[in-house]
């Protein structure tokens, strides 16, 4: 082996302890109910983070400021949050009852709750993986607020740049920034940063909303601020886990109630005892393959249908085919158990085959079947919301088990051997972390998509404990080595799992239950510049979305 292959694979295996001990940390963090994450109990978590340099956080080792990875976390935190010195991780305890409004951070979604100046509470309903993910990204921002501080503090007392001084002028100021103003405050915040006024100039947008259009200068400043108050009079901030949270943790609280109230709606519409297929997907695929084309009699091509479909401005159209849907046996249950996760009910039945533009066999629909859509669901809540839902149902002192015949799981993943919008087929998911693995036969095949236009790779996939902790070591080691992973995800072995033990173990489902995966690549992590944090697919996601969605269904009504 030479000296070269040496080193990397002990970088990848430093890496790969560097993700054990945060896992194990925060673990026992959340057993201890409290911790400070720039103090001493959360400094295995920064020395890990630090030695793992994940690829969505850049330049996290740096003394320059990371800001695309800033903005990636900034998104899936509530806004205020860099205020905060107490941040309490919930679980579903009442909030929602209060005068309190919830904040759902724009892309991901949790309910969190601003109690006052100085505490958020944000709402744990998915799981471990919520929390991890959750306090991967704090730890994240705390080491970026205290590069704040050390580039604006001059001395032991407290004193400050000049730079730091016009920076906070300029956001205490009550008054409406002008351009020349905000550009003088551009140049302050981007010395502190050690970025440049270009680059700055770049993202400011990306920060801005409507209600706070300099909100970049008021991250960094309130960054900045909490840390200087940490460092100056050791006023720490805090991150709690309530005692409800810790209690409930691991029950299935969330997952049971969301199943629940799905039996329950399957048999007061007599749709329990007939042949269910279940697929995890997006909320808007399906309905639009079934029905965009009868409720738009648009005379071009569909795919072209579907991208006006995911445009912003396309409102009017997609309440279009959402009407046509309900009135042809849909059934949407928006969810109430916390679990974040909403359903569509589609009862064959009622639709119309002939209006459906996808190959349909008559003998398969006279059985009636039911295409049941679930939306994604979010690391380990997958086994949760699959293992409650396929459990019998109990009416009358009876049970009775689920018809199902097939489970399609479609997501989007990183991939390792190709580009964003490319279409990975697993043949098997590999549990990050563990010696776990789950091999079992796809339904969906690459020769499935021969001649659709678009690349399609088929091998293994790994299932990460959480996307923001990927590097480029560990993934080359991975796609380099005898497991040949082609992609990542957060989902599938959870998925499988919970699909194995249904039919193989409790014997609550068909032993010979179909299953389906297949993703489209939202990123490609071994390539500087393709990470999740350069931004999202845009309108090159639409068409592997809806090629699979549509060979999903091709298989299900044949």
């Amino acid at each position: 082996m030479s000296k070269k292959k040496r080193h990397e694979r002990t970088r990848a295996q430093e890496s790969s302890n560097a993700i054990e001990r945060m896992y194990i940390t925060m673990r026992h963090l959340f057993n201890r109910g409290f911790y400070k994450p720039m103090g001493v109990s959360g400094e295995t978590l920064r020395q890990s983070l630090l030695l793992l340099r994940p690829e969505i956080y850049g330049s996290i080792g740096d003394e320059k400021a990371e800001l695309e990875g800033l903005l990636y976390v900034i998104d899936r935190l509530p806004i205020g949050i860099e205020e905060c010195t107490f941040i309490n991780l919930t679980s579903d305890e009442g909030y929602a009852n209060s005068h309190f409004k919830p904040i759902i951070p724009p892309k991901r979604r949790r309910n969190c709750y601003r109690i006052d100046a100085e505490q958020m509470n944000i709402e744990i309903t998915r799981g471990r993986s919520d929390i991890y993910d959750i306090l991967t990204h704090l730890t994240f921002l705390f080491i970026e607020s205290h590069k704040i501080s050390n580039r604006v503090i001059i001395d032991e007392n407290g004193a400050t740049t000049r730079d730091w001084i016009k920076l906070e002028k300029a956001v205490t100021s009550a008054k409406k920034l002008t351009q020349p103003e905000r550009e003088i405050a551009i140049t302050h915040t981007a010395n502190i940063l050690g970025r440049t006024f270009n680059e700055l100039t770049n993202v400011y947008s990306k920060f801005a909303t409507p209600k706070q259009p300099e909100r970049l200068l008021h991250i960094v400043y309130w960054l900045g601020k909490l840390a200087i108050e940490e460092k100056i009079n050791n006023n720490k901030r805090t991150v709690t886990f309530s005692p409800v949270l810790r209690e409930r943790l691991g029950h299935h609280i969330h997952g049971e109630i969301w199943a629940n109230t799905i039996k329950e709606t399957l048999h007061k519409n007599n749709l329990l005892e007939r042949p269910i297929h279940i697929i995890s997907a997006n909320m808007h695929s399906v309905m639009n393959t079934l029905f965009a084309p009868s409720a738009l009699k648009s005379k071009k091509d569909i795919f072209e249908v579907y991208e006006s479909l995911s445009q912003k401005e396309s409102e009017s159209l997609r309440n279009k085919v959402t009407r046509e849907a309900l009135l042809n046996g849909m059934i949407y249950i928006k969810d109430s158990s916390g679990t974040n996760i909403d359903v569509q009910i589609f009862d064959t039945d009622k639709i119309d085959a002939s209006k459906i533009d996808i190959k349909t066999n008559e003998t398969v629909l006279k059985e009636k079947p039911v295409v049941f859509v679930m939306d994604y669901a979010f690391g380990e809540q997958a086994y949760e919301t699959i293992d409650e839902l396929l459990k019998p149902y109990t009416a009358k002192g009876k049970d009775i088990h689920l018809n199902v015949e097939s489970i399609s799981i479609m997501g989007k993943a990183g991939i390792l051997e190709g580009g964003k919008g490319d279409i990975m087929i697993p043949t098997a998911h590999i549990f990050e972390g563990t010696a776990d693995n789950y091999p079992f036969k796809n339904e969906l095949k690459k020769e499935d998509f021969e001649g659709e236009n678009v690349n399609v790779c088929q091998g293994s996939m790994i299932t990460v404990l959480g996307t923001s902790l990927q590097n480029k070591d560990i993934l080359k080691f991975f796609h380099d080595s005898t497991w040949h992973v082609i992609g990542l995800e957060m989902e599938g072995a959870h998925y499988q799992k919970a699909i194995q033990a249904a039919s193989k173990v409790r014997n609550s489902i068909n032993p010979n239950v179909k299953v389906r995966y297949a993703y489209y690549a939202s990123d490609n992590p071994l390539e500087t510049g393709s990470t999740l944090a350069s931004g999202g697919l845009g309108t090159s996601g639409v068409k592997p979305t809806y090629l699979i969605t549509r060979k999903i269904l091709e298989q299900l009504f044949n």
